[in-house]
């Protein structure tokens, strides 16, 4: 964990040699988190796992701005970054698609299991996502590393800088303002 901090640090620095050191010892990480994503999705889906960690990962690298914290600050932001790539897949699959009912969206990590209506529900989460954001940023954020990074009360608690009470109370603030923007409440 130290060691992944410290290559953090000096790829802020600009040391493009740590980049190289930091991908090994990250990589099955972010594949986890990769198929976590995929999961659910059907056996002929485009996308895969290898071919989102390496995207993201050369939009993360790239980044020459950020002031990398820690681990989890990495996978928080590696976690928006994989959000964007699906999103942007999802919209891409609906404008081939266009058409069809309204579809039926659940807050829950059914969300992520089920493949067919996925896409159409990720545009939807995105775009209430974004709703949320205007109203309340944090909690948005909070949704957004529970859903799409997987993160824990804790990890999001410290990336957050903010206490875990506070992440569990926004959390279930954020579910209810979310369900009731999804229609289900």
């Amino acid at each position: 964990m130290q060691e992944i901090t410290v290559l953090l640090n000096e790829i802020s620095d600009g040391n493009e040699r740590a980049v190289d050191k930091l991908l090994p010892l990250v990589y099955g990480e972010l594949r986890k988190l990769a198929q976590w994503q995929l999961k659910g999705e059907r056996a002929d889906h485009t996308l895969n796992a290898t071919a989102i960690v390496h995207e993201a990962y050369i939009k993360l690298v790239d980044q020459r701005q950020v002031t990398w914290q820690n681990r989890a600050h990495f996978m928080a932001i590696a976690a928006q970054a994989m959000r964007r790539i699906l999103i942007d897949y999802a919209r891409n699959k609906m404008a081939e698609k266009r058409g069809g009912g309204q579809p039926i969206v659940t807050l829950n990590e059914e969300l992520m299991n089920r493949g067919d209506a996925r896409a159409e529900e990720l545009v939807m989460l995105d775009r209430a996502l974004d709703k949320l954001r205007e109203h309340d940023e944090r909690q948005s954020k909070i949704v957004e590393f529970h859903f799409f990074a997987g993160l824990t009360h804790e990890e999001i608690a410290e990336v957050l800088k903010v206490s875990v009470a506070t992440v569990r109370r926004d959390w279930r603030m954020a579910r209810a303002w979310l369900s009731v923007q999804l229609g289900e409440g």
